[in-house]
């Protein structure tokens, strides 16, 4: 059972993982470096329990004490219940959900270890965008996408913002990260995908077209937002494809046209 320990100074140093939330540089830097994550909100805090991940601490302010008393009852991670004003001044915002909690990370997978067990996954290139990340892991838990390999040069999903807008799927969808960009996507060529590139342009194979649903392995390639794909990406594809477009409209939100992506390459999967 969990200790439930009121605190009343901001400056306590067992706070230490909660403070600065919303310095996106700092916790960048810090969250990959000391192995943690925060997971905000009632649902994403118990789904990343149940994903397996260590609790290190809960930060919860008065009346979620109750709401979260069979989480605090079953582990032994220290629950440090504040004020919201505390909260507020420890995080840098109002904590809207009035909980949070400090979790372990695990060690990811190699590309090549989830290459080997999977046949529908997502290739992302420099989508720096938190919600962007989070929508897309979303979209790719719910629709029936298998896994997802970033770039180097792609946010950390478990960035609190990805995971808040992912509501925790995040924690459903295995990911890892590629190396060498764009040389790594030889690998994943030579594992059995074919590489689709996701683009608006017009000499692209519309996606319906393409008909990835009957391929046995794909890897589709996504951009990030404005920018879309680099060049040597491109090249790196063995086909591009786009969703075609009505009204004038040149382009979606990378989340959105990933949603509508993902839904042609895996048609079905997720309802089975």
């Amino acid at each position: 059972m969990a200790d439930l320990i009121t605190i009343t100074d901001p400056d306590d140093p067992r706070l230490r993982d909660y403070t600065g939330l919303t310095d996106v540089e700092l916790r960048r830097r810090r969250e990959p470096a000391e192995g943690l994550f925060i997971a905000e909100g009632e649902k994403v805090i118990r789904r990343a329990k149940d994903a397996g991940y260590e609790m290190r601490s809960m930060l919860l302010s008065a009346k979620w004490v109750d709401v979260m008393r069979d989480v605090i009852d079953e582990l032994p991670a220290p629950v440090y219940a504040v004020s919201p004003e505390l909260a507020e001044r420890v995080t840098g915002y109002h904590v809207h959900r009035g909980a949070l909690a400090s979790m372990q990370r695990k060690p990811l997978p190699t590309a090549e270890e989830l290459l080997s067990t999977t046949r529908r996954v997502v290739v992302m290139e420099a989508v720096n965008d938190h919600t962007n990340i989070g929508a897309i892991f979303r979209s790719a838990a719910a629709l029936g996408m298998d896994a997802v390999l970033l770039s180097p040069d792609c946010a950390d999903p478990l960035y609190r913002r990805s995971v808040k807008v992912s509501m925790g799927a995040v924690f459903s969808v295995p990911y890892a990260r590629l190396e060498a960009w764009p040389k790594s996507l030889d690998s994943v060529r030579e594992a059995g995908f074919k590489l689709l590139a996701l683009t608006p342009h017009e000499k692209a194979t519309p996606i319906d077209v393409a008909a990835p649903q009957s391929l046995e392995r794909v890897a589709l390639m996504l951009g990030a937002e404005g920018d879309g794909l680099s060049t040597p990406a491109l090249v790196a594809a063995d086909e591009w494809v786009r969703i075609p477009m009505a009204h004038g409209v040149d382009s979606l939100n990378v989340g959105a046209a990933a949603a509508v992506a993902f839904y042609a390459v895996a048609q079905g999967r997720a309802a089975q």
